[in-house]
């Protein structure tokens, strides 16, 4: 059975804050629109700026731009680490 992650990828919900990851694909619909909307694309690096005191949303950079996205939003978007 293929599965969309690879070895290399993992998803954005479980990249440590300061560490820097590609976008590489999404796996639900309507978390793809709304970043999408946001200028959140595949090929972009995001970087886990902040986590809230709960854990719960996160705030990631992407380009010029700091967004907050729920931790199961971003467990629909699939990454691959930056080293």
């Amino acid at each position: 059975v293929d599965s969309p992650m690879s070895f290399d990828n993992q998803l954005l919900s479980g990249i440590s804050v300061g560490s820097s990851a590609f976008i590489e694909s999404f796996t639900d619909e309507l978390v793809e629109l709304k970043m999408l909307e946001m200028g959140v694309v595949p090929g972009e690096v995001a970087v886990v700026e902040r986590l809230a005191p709960t854990g719960d949303p996160i705030a990631i950079r992407v380009s010029d731009s700091l967004i907050g996205i729920r931790k199961d939003g971003a467990g629909h978007i699939i990454v691959k680490k930056v080293n």
